[in-house]
């Protein structure tokens, strides 16, 4: 008699086994269920918690609220409302392998992720733009980037990301309905026309993309110019030799801030939407991507640590709020650059 020792450690079942084209559902082990929710609890966590503080930090200090923290502001609100909303539904689909909250929900849930992703890409870009003024045009940026001027284009992105995002859903309703038989019960998922896949593959990723990679470059090219001429003003007027090694290491700190930026970009969109374009040719596509859509997810969790967590006034902002000295009514206008 021959003994076999089985290494299957999931039981394949049905999302609906009353429906004849329901999905199959994962059946997983008690500890890897726990586990699993475990770690997708402390991401959603720690993506509320650190780009609330950044929520709190600009709206509570009067010093903070300038033109480039009011972009960073609404960053974070929408990294926070990842963290909060599309984080916990995202990891329940995912571990439990099935979608139970119905296809009106997950028509809402699909223009919710849409949004606050499309907004979140688009805020990196009018970053970039505000980086671009202050290092390349410092005269004009006070006149070219005004508190209002950043908060009308704030409202625009909003209010353009929500309007795009569900004309693109109602465009393909009735494209998902006709091929809704295609598709298994217990599955939340998107059917797009190849006319919308090009706009919205122009619209979310070219453009944006080129802006913000065309911005960085230029930015580190002209800092890389005026270190220079700093050096050779300093090494000429100077007796010191310090004083041109400081600038040159605050040089290569910007250089290297720039650097994270364009990596995790590259590394959470390109990568995600390259995988897209040749979904044929990757022996598990489904799997890949949704690997590659949970880094844009983690994204929003790391782009505090980016462009906030580096910044001094971040790290003060955050030691009165947690030892509750913002209690005090006068602190608003404390000085938290000193």
């Amino acid at each position: 008699m021959e003994f076999t020792e089985s290494t299957d450690y999931s039981v394949v079942s049905y999302c609906f086994p009353s429906h004849n084209l329901s999905c199959l559902k994962v059946d997983r082990l008690t500890p890897e269920y726990i586990s699993m929710y475990i770690f997708f609890a402390l991401v959603s966590f720690f993506t509320v918690f650190s780009n609330l503080l950044v929520i709190i930090s600009i709206c509570y200090f009067k010093q903070l609220q300038t033109p480039t923290n009011l972009l960073i502001l609404s960053l974070a609100v929408s990294d926070f409302m990842v963290g909060l909303v599309v984080i916990p539904i995202e990891s329940i689909k995912l571990i439990e392998s099935c979608w139970y909250f119905g296809k009106t929900f997950c028509s809402i849930f699909q223009a919710t992720v849409f949004t606050l992703i499309f907004v979140s890409l688009y805020n990196l870009v009018l970053i970039a733009v505000d980086q671009y003024y202050a290092v390349c045009n410092p005269l004009l940026y006070c006149s070219k980037m005004t508190t209002t001027k950043t908060l009308i284009f704030i409202f625009l992105i909003w209010s353009y990301s929500l309007i795009y995002n569900l004309t693109l859903l109602y465009c393909n309703a009735n494209l998902y309905r006709s091929q809704e038989d295609k598709i298994c019960y217990g599955e939340c998922t998107m059917v797009v026309s190849f006319t919308w896949g090009v706009v919205d593959l122009i619209v979310s990723f070219v453009g944006p993309c080129s802006v913000i990679i065309g911005i960085y470059m230029y930015i580190l090219k002209v800092a890389r110019r005026q270190e220079k001429l700093i050096n050779i003003v300093l090494v000429r007027f100077q007796s010191s030799a310090k004083e041109p090694t400081m600038t040159k290491t605050s040089g290569r700190k910007a250089t290297k801030t720039l650097g994270i930026v364009l990596f995790v970009f590259l590394t959470c969109w390109i990568t995600h939407y390259i995988c897209i374009l040749s979904e044929d040719s990757i022996s598990n596509p489904s799997l890949v991507i949704a690997f590659l859509v949970w880094v844009i997810y983690i994204n929003s969790f790391l782009n505090p640590i980016i462009y906030v967590f580096r910044y001094t006034w971040f790290r003060a902002s955050v030691k009165h709020i947690l030892t509750l000295k913002i209690l005090d009514p006068l602190s608003v206008y404390i000085n938290i650059t000193a």
